[in-house]
């Protein structure tokens, strides 16, 4: 408990560091810890240090993992992995977030599912191997998803390429600010279509630099724990 309350310390300053350098407060920006590699135990230990938000990519291990958690109704849960149409009545009993839409087809099966639920859009970043729709087909998908009133389009979701210098994510995380206010300044979407899910543990402080309202950290937590 002793290094993961240092551990979350830790990235809590840099992140308020980071909002500090961009003009920005820390209590605008949302820590999500993904906690797709350590056990039900640890994920308990960040609900009682006092975190909020947590993140999982793949549903079955998620699953099994909250079973064992006693407060994981008090958080709310991110889902952020890929998301297939056969999973989305699971994610849907067990998540109150999307980070991953990808697609109208998905929305529709969302739609069909859920009361209601926030969604990202997810943008790839120009690598084929990943996820996400191009910039391009956004203005379309953002147009059809106007007739799911149960799929509530917040924001944007990417992942920047992989890369030892956090600076090169710079640039696609300024482009995927400046996307989403391409779309509400052309009223394509509206004015709260204003969070950005961008950043990981090596880029996040960069990410919220350029306008990072919600940072998906997993590794920078869980540094020396078993």
């Amino acid at each position: 408990m002793a290094t993961l309350a240092s551990n979350l310390a830790a990235v809590q300053q840099r992140i308020a560091n980071a909002a500090k350098r961009a003009g920005r407060k820390p209590e605008d920006i949302t820590l999500i810890a993904v906690t797709k590699t350590v056990d039900a135990a640890t994920v308990q230990a960040l609900i009682e240090l006092g975190v909020t938000d947590i993140g999982e990519n793949r549903l079955q291990d998620a699953v099994a993992r909250f079973k064992d958690v006693a407060g994981i109704k008090k958080v709310r849960r991110h889902f952020i992995g890929h998301l297939q149409s056969n999973k989305v009545k699971g994610v849907l009993e067990h998540f109150s977030c999307i980070h991953s839409l990808d697609s109208f087809q998905l929305a529709q099966e969302i739609n069909k599912r859920a009361a209601a639920v926030d969604c990202f859009i997810e943008i790839n970043s120009g690598e084929t191997q990943k996820e996400g729709i191009a910039p391009r087909e956004l203005p379309k998908l953002l147009e059809m998803l106007g007739k799911l009133p149960r799929v509530r389009p917040i924001g944007l979701m990417t992942m920047a390429p992989a890369s030892k210098n956090p600076g090169d994510s710079r640039p696609h995380f300024i482009k995927l600010a400046g996307l989403a206010k391409q779309m509400r300044d052309d009223g394509l979407a509206a004015r709260n279509f204003d969070q950005l899910s961008m950043g990981m543990s090596g880029d996040f402080e960069v990410a919220i630099e350029c306008g990072a309202t919600h940072v998906r950290v997993g590794t920078a937590l869980f540094e020396d724990i078993a």
